[in-house]
């Protein structure tokens, strides 16, 4: 059989190679205004999230499924707004993390992986402590550019907007 032949997959069904990791970070926040930060083993700041499964899973789906493991709050994804892209490179992989926002009346998370995070708190956006988490850190720079949270560099792509004016 002659090279030309030789039946080629479809560019449609082959995999790509993989070169980049999905996540979903979370701004929660509440009726006060503060957001929902957790304490990581390692010291760092952060806002709930992870990574994004395989499709059928939405990024808003994500950002419901993360919250709910990692804080037990439960919000329908139709509460979820994903606002942003931010794409930034970390030992040669691209990372693509879709920021989302949330907004609850009220709500009480728990510590449901010990194992990671020891604490979720509610702070008021004025007073982030630190260090955070570089996603969270970027996350948060695109939700409100006005707190000048420092962070590494990130392209950005606005995906939504007047999302700090939005209500519950």
């Amino acid at each position: 059989m002659s090279v030309e032949n030789t039946p080629v997959p479809s560019r449609n069904t082959r995999p790509p190679q993989a070169q980049a990791a999905l996540g979903v970070g979370v701004i929660v926040q509440d009726a006060r205004g503060r957001v929902l930060l957790g304490r990581h083993r390692d010291g760092t700041w952060e806002l709930p999230g992870g990574k994004v499964d395989p499709l059928p899973e939405s990024v808003a789906a994500a950002a419901v499924r993360e919250l709910r493991e990692e804080t037990g709050l439960d919000v329908p994804e139709d509460r979820v707004t994903v606002f942003a892209m931010l794409h930034d490179v970390v030992a040669g992989i691209n990372r693509v993390t879709m920021a989302a926002l949330v907004r609850v009346d009220s709500a009480t998370p728990r510590v449901t992986e010990p194992h990671l995070i020891r604490t979720w708190e509610w702070i008021p956006p004025e007073a982030l402590p630190s260090p955070l988490f570089d996603p969270s850190a970027q996350i948060l720079a695109a939700w409100r550019p006005d707190l000048a949270v420092p962070h590494p560099p990130a392209h950005r792509l606005a995906l939504a907007t007047e999302v700090t004016k939005a209500k519950p």
